[in-house]
């Protein structure tokens, strides 16, 4: 029983970690350069870990694709 916890633990820190680096490549790469928005969204997935991933994923994300189309 408890190894099952552990290995359940593990896959949602391996998942979660996998988001927030997704995050974070996606936020470098595609995030216009225009002032400053996209090193405080670096900073805010950064420090915030998977909060500030997921905020950066349901806040910003989609309204950039909403402005520019990708």
């Amino acid at each position: 029983m408890a190894g099952l916890i552990v290995g359940l633990c593990g896959a949602i820190f391996l998942a979660s970690l996998a988001f927030w680096i997704w995050m974070l490549i996606d936020c470098a790469t595609e995030e216009p350069d225009t002032g400053n928005a996209k090193i405080c969204w670096l900073l805010i997935i950064v420090f915030a870990f998977v909060v500030g991933a997921l905020i950066y994923y349901f806040v910003r994300r989609g309204q950039r694709y909403a402005e520019i189309g990708r």
